[in-house]
């Protein structure tokens, strides 16, 4: 999952954010890519419910998000 933020944005070291969004290490634009890609990487749909920042704001809830979408990353 991180060599996946790393094309969306390769030159931010996600690892030491715990916040993307406040951070400024992704936008919403930035958030429709890591959710495509995310879906083609491991053959998933992320319900668009679910589709909000807080699922997103860092590694620790992306792994979250898929294994609620029974990926194990």
């Amino acid at each position: 999952m991180l060599d996946i933020l790393a094309q969306i944005r390769p030159e931010v070291d996600f690892e030491r954010s715990q916040d993307f969004f406040e951070d400024g290490l992704l936008d919403s634009f930035d958030l429709v890519t890591l959710v495509s890609e995310l879906d083609k990487t491991y053959g998933i749909s992320i319900d668009g419910m679910h589709i909000v920042p807080e699922n997103f704001q860092n590694v620790a809830s992306i792994e979250a998000l898929l294994a609620r979408n029974g990926v194990v990353p």
